[in-house]
């Protein structure tokens, strides 16, 4: 059944078939909500920067850490630092398995991390358990 209450989702990855891939996943599990693509960090903070228009914040951003120009990392060390930003909860979704790359991304504020799924159908069981656990 398809959830009524549409929350907004903002898919931050530089890689267009990621992107693409995890909302597939996200509807493939009927979790219809707005899902917002963004390519780049410093897309993501232009975002919340620009006064031109009033705007929600999402209900959750899935952030890639390795992005050219202001990666993962630079973005949630901003995001925590501003108390307007710092509740959104934020998911790091990074082809990286390091330990250090976990370690410092909960340092820097992220509310979960995973490493990006081998299979698609993989895919479709995070997203699932993502939107039942913050959506």
């Amino acid at each position: 059944m398809i959830q009524s209450a549409k929350h907004s989702v903002f898919i931050v990855d530089d890689d267009e078939d990621d992107r693409l891939t995890m909302r597939d996943a996200f509807i493939e599990n009927k979790h219809s909500h707005n899902y917002v693509f963004m390519q780049s960090g410093d897309q993501l903070m232009g975002h919340f920067a620009d006064d031109s228009t009033v705007k929600k914040h999402p209900s959750l951003i899935l952030l890639d850490l390795n992005m050219p120009g202001r990666d993962g990392r630079e973005v949630l060390r901003e995001m925590k630092k501003n108390d307007d930003l710092k509740p959104i909860p934020v998911i790091v979704v990074t082809t990286s398995s390091s330990a250090k790359d976990r370690e410092a991304s909960y340092k820097l504020g992220a509310n979960c991390f995973v490493t990006k799924p081998d299979s698609y159908q993989a895919m479709v069981a995070l997203t699932d358990a993502i939107a039942k656990l913050w959506l």
